[in-house]
């Protein structure tokens, strides 16, 4: 019955008369956006058969969020983002930041990838990505791809892949931007970057810093974020550009209403460093990137009311570096042919450091894997209207052996304006460390766990009207998900096994409406059904954005709301529904300055997105932009 709906709209969709709608105006929306993350080549997004979701630079900035991943969530159908106050994620327990695609990720997440510049970033003993290291302020764009992406970029792509492009200077000159906030809960943010490009020379710069007092008592958050990159052209086929980032913050963690906590406190620091060389030969093109991450967490689990302060402090150090080398051929007109070859080892070391050092430390784990390996896809292009796309990979993992991870998919333009996609494609997951081997009994680690899998079936229709003013696009999907890592009880207690199964299915849909050349709206729906209730992935979300610009003023106002996600599963289920109003006006008296004022939770809705969580009523931010460049 799904599928066939889908199909039956899918055609009405398609043949509605495109005469009707014309109108023409130099500005436009369209699905014609040039990607990278679904075949490592640029590519038209039209010839892709994966749906992927671009979010600009102009989007970004239009939120004034200094963190990336609440401007995501807003804006990518079927894409959630837990949060729990004003400002930061934090990690551990009371951490928030997880993110589900499609139903897909996990708690912690470590089944929806994120990457940055196509290279992985995790944290090597828990698998999990670190939300508070992804700044805005140093992002060109980022594409989302909805639904598995294993077949380029192995495992933890099993939900999908988010793609963080990160800025450069596009232009010879210089160029300095910096922002000021101020706000509810003596909330400050402070940015400043640069740019400068000379001939094949450029290079970009960014520190921010945010802080707050929190809504609630024990709940601050400080963070610092330093962002470096410079690229050099070598020759007429070779670039080489590098880039450095490292984020330092403490996050303190207040606890559930019911059982508040004190002196949870956590320290952390991450950092990112990478390494690329490019060769464009026209007919071929590829890259060579090397990148190593790391981590340092202290962490102090606090006590509660009437309760003694633990005698410890948490400790981890942890790596996730590799390579990754891809080169694309061109044999002939129409065809594209990528091979490329990955190395990954992660891993780390954690304990429990004892006050009194005359103790030994409680070492929890301490160990390192590595992952290797290689993948082929061809894409051909016939009749200037077919796209077909397959693929193979093939992954090493000394703990569980070997993995193949195919997938084909095909895209058809059958005019100008419309665009239809279909594919298949598989994902899977390797164990953590974490599920693996860590010694606490809350971990239940079992070294004998398999890799999480999945398939993924979906279709998807993508139309322009109004000479591409209004872009659309439709997408039905069915996952069916298998060998899941749950816990278990066992005859030696609770273990991790592969038991789980799962299948969902659903619709999203988005548009972008360029109305007029200084008015634009844009929103987005999706749909899920799940056979079991996951937490933190809706069954409904609706997102709604108009922006208006007249003389030097620029207002924009947008509506999330959000029904029927679960806060809690098991014997008694928490599930919660609730709508956001938030809206930005900002004046420009000069092309350097602008003044602006941020309102969030404007109807001051009560409500929860983290079990024991509440999340802040109005909250108020008010700021100042200044820009300035030249040659």
């Amino acid at each position: 019955m799904f599928k066939n709906s889908l199909i039956a709209f899918s055609i009405l969709f398609i043949e509605l008369p495109l005469t009707a709608f014309s109108q023409k105006d130099s500005l436009n929306f369209s699905l014609d956006e040039v990607i990278v993350t679904g075949t490592r080549a640029q590519v038209n997004r039209n010839n892709v058969p994966m749906t992927i979701s671009v979010i600009n630079r102009n989007e970004i900035e239009e939120s004034s969020e200094s963190a990336l991943l609440p401007v995501l969530s807003e804006r990518i159908p079927g894409m959630f983002v837990t949060e729990r106050g004003v400002t930061g994620f934090g990690v551990s327990s009371g951490g928030s930041g997880g993110i589900t695609l499609r139903g897909v990720g996990g708690s912690p997440t470590t089944g929806v990838l994120v990457l940055i510049d196509g290279h992985p970033q995790y944290m090597g003993i828990m698998g999990h990505h670190l939300p508070d290291a992804y700044v805005a302020s140093d992002v060109e764009r980022v594409e989302v791809i909805r639904g598995p992406a294993s077949i380029l970029y192995g495992s933890n792509a099993m939900g999908g892949v988010i793609n963080v492009i990160t800025r450069k200077q596009n232009q010879d000159g210089w160029s300095t931007n910096g922002r000021l906030m101020y706000g509810s809960y003596h909330t400050q943010k402070y940015m400043l970057n640069g740019g400068w490009q000379q001939g094949k020379l450029d290079a970009f710069a960014s520190i921010n810093h945010d802080r707050t007092d929190g809504h609630r008592n024990n709940s601050g958050f400080h963070i610092t974020n330093a962002y470096a990159r410079a690229g050099y052209g070598l020759s007429e086929y070779f670039r080489v550009w590098g880039d450095v980032s490292v984020a330092s913050f403490t996050a303190q963690n207040p606890g559930t209403m019911a059982r508040p906590v004190l002196d949870n406190i956590a320290d952390i620091i991450r950092g990112v460093a990478s390494a690329t060389l490019e060769n464009n030969f026209g007919q071929n093109n590829g890259a060579l990137k090397l990148f190593y991450n790391f981590g340092d967490h202290h962490i102090n689990d606090g006590y509660t009311e009437g309760s003694n302060p633990p005698n410890f402090r948490f400790r981890s150090k942890d790596n996730n570096l590799g390579a990754m080398l891809y080169q694309i051929f061109r044999p002939v007109n129409g065809n594209e042919i990528t091979v490329g070859i990955d190395f990954k080892s992660y891993g780390g070391r954690a304990w429990n450091a004892p006050l009194d050092k005359n103790n030994p430390d409680n070492v929890q784990v301490d160990t390192t894997t590595y992952e290797v390996a290689g993948y082929a896809i061809m894409q051909q292009t016939l009749f200037e209207k077919l796209t077909l796309n397959i693929g193979l990979r093939y992954e090493y993992n000394p703990t569980f052996g070997r993995e193949w991870i195919p997938q084909a998919g095909l895209a058809y333009r059958p005019c100008p304006y419309t665009t239809l996609k279909a594919s298949v494609s598989k994902g899977f997951r390797s164990p953590t460390i974490r599920e693996l081997y860590y010694k606490a009994s809350w971990a239940a680690a079992n070294p004998n766990l398999e890799p999480e899998r999945l398939t993924n079936y979906e279709v998807s229709v993508g139309q322009n009207f109004l000479e591409r003013r209004l872009s659309v696009e439709l997408t039905g999907y069915v996952v069916d998900g298998n060998n899941l890592i749950q816990q278990v009880q066992s005859i030696d207690g609770v273990e991790n096994r592969n038991t789980g199964k799962f299948n969902n299915k659903g619709i999203e849909f988005s548009f972008k409406w360029q109305i007029m050349k200084n008015a634009a709206l844009q929103g987005n729906y999706s749909y899920l059904h799940m056979d079991e209730p996951v937490a933190y992935a809706p069954e409904q979300q609706l997102f709604l954005a108009a922006s208006y610009r007249f003389s030097h003023w620029n207002i924009s106002a947008n509506y999330q709301y959000i029904k029927n996600m679960y806060s809690t599963t098991g014997a008694n289920p928490t599930k919660e529904s609730y709508g956001l109003v938030n809206a930005k006006a900002s004046y420009r008296p000069l092309k350097s300055l602008s003044f602006f004022v941020t309102g969030e939770n404007l109807a001051d809705k009560d409500y929860t997105i983290m079990a024991g969580y509440p999340m802040p009523g109005i909250t108020v931010l008010g700021g100042i932009n200044l820009y300035f460049s030249g040659k």
